[in-house]
């Protein structure tokens, strides 16, 4: 006799369940890093909104409100990503997808204290182009494990490359 197998599970080892208090989990640590950076923002940071409206910044920016919330939906989507992956339980390439999320969670969380918390528009430019590389390597590695994660990133890759944008104008207007 075939036991069925259901949709939710398969040969890659997913989990019978969604399990959603590790998605919650990962939500949340993505947020944290979010929150982190925000306190060095210019959005809660008075030294920092002052520096910051000090500089010269291109005309093609957005205004400054709309930053939170895209970061905020972007963090959200950089939780659920990384749960996909997480999912994946006897896939080989599950650590290294993990590890480069990590390290792109990083480059992320340093980039507002560098930029903003550092007033340095040197070192933040250098750290958004590390940052810009992690996340172009961790969506390959999330390609390789689960195609659905790396689609999920693909918003955050295209944000990272227009705020890499960003700071490379003002570093150029700023001399």
């Amino acid at each position: 006799m075939r036991i069925p197998i259901e949709g939710s599970t398969s040969y890659r080892g997913r989990n019978s369940r969604p399990n959603l208090p590790v998605l919650a989990l990962f939500v949340v640590l993505a947020l944290c890093v979010g929150a982190l950076g925000a306190v060095f923002s210019p959005g809660v940071s008075v030294p920092a909104a002052h520096w910051y409206a000090g500089l010269a910044k291109p005309t093609w920016l957005p205004p400054q409100q709309w930053f939170a919330p895209i970061w905020a939906a972007l963090y959200v989507l950089m939780g659920m990503g990384a749960w996909l992956i997480w999912r994946e339980r006897y896939h080989r390439g599950r650590s290294t997808a993990i590890t480069a999320y990590a390290v792109q969670l990083l480059l992320n969380a340093s980039w507002p204290p560098v930029f903003f918390g550092l007033k340095n528009v040197d070192a933040g430019l250098f750290d958004i182009v590390a940052l810009w590389l992690a996340v172009g390597w961790t969506v390959r590695e999330f390609a390789r494990v689960r195609s659905a994660a790396a689609v999920v990133l693909v918003p955050y890759f295209l944000w990272v490359s227009f705020t890499a944008a960003v700071n490379l104008a003002i570093w150029k207007l700023n001399p």
